[in-house]
């Protein structure tokens, strides 16, 4: 049996479990609610955040509030996205236009170390796959691979399964666990901006140069350096 045929066959019995059901919706729902809500903010003209201007996301989200019309124009696809994930007949469109925003978001958040959304974002592109992988049936048919030899399961096949997902929920888990892990040694080892610069210098306790650690904290808060030159400055400041 061909790699393709086992997949299909794996992705119908899925499909055919009650509570891998609820759980896709439960996504949907949770995803769509995270990106109206956003959306509505930017379509509405008010800042996203208070942060202050200083800090490497504030940087990027007040210029991105003075473009205007670009500005509302992603508020409009984020809700947009948002609302047809809640409808079935047009979720796998819905989650095709949330990806690329949310993978976006989670680039983002690294580049410059927000905490708002080191942690969500990723999470959120996971929950995005997932939905994607759930409607697979539907947009297999343009992979470049050799067509499965699967067709719908058998009509005694195909009912729903009650038995519940120990195993996948449990995988879930251990993602979480993973990610929170990652995150927080990434918080332990590598200096972050905060949010605030009270915020920023309560990590200096812990550094083995509380010299160096308020002086990064001061680059970003006070004097509104980019995130580079104060991560550059901090790290010759840190050697000496």
């Amino acid at each position: 049996m061909q790699l393709t045929t086992k997949f299909d066959h794996f992705h119908a019995e899925v499909r055919r479990n009650k509570w891998m059901g609820y759980f896709t919706v439960f996504l949907r729902i949770a995803l769509a609610y995270a990106f109206i809500f956003a959306g509505f903010i930017k379509v509405n003209g008010e800042r996203f955040t208070s942060l202050s201007n200083n800090h490497p996301m504030g940087h990027y989200l007040e210029a991105l509030f003075h473009t205007g019309y670009y500005y509302t124009f992603i508020g409009v696809m984020q809700m947009l996205a948002g609302l047809l994930l809640l409808i079935p007949r047009t979720a796998l469109l819905g989650a095709f236009m949330y990806f690329p925003i949310i993978f976006n978001i989670t680039i983002l958040s690294y580049a410059v170390r927000f905490e708002g959304s080191i942690l969500t974002s990723p999470l959120m592109v996971l929950a995005n796959l997932y939905l994607i992988c759930w409607d697979y049936h539907r947009w297999k048919f343009i992979l470049p691979f050799k067509k499965s030899a699967f067709k719908d399961l058998p009509a005694e096949l195909n009912m729903r399964i009650n038995k519940f997902p120990l195993k996948f929920l449990t995988a879930i888990f251990i993602i979480l666990v993973i990610e929170v892990a990652l995150v927080f040694t990434m918080n332990q080892k590598a200096i972050m901006p905060r949010n605030h610069i009270a915020d920023c210098e309560e990590q200096c306790t812990n550094s083995s140069n509380t010299e160096a650690c308020f002086s990064f904290c001061e680059c970003i808060h006070e004097n509104g350096n980019p995130l580079d030159e104060c991560l550059e400055k901090y790290g010759k400041d840190f050697r000496k």
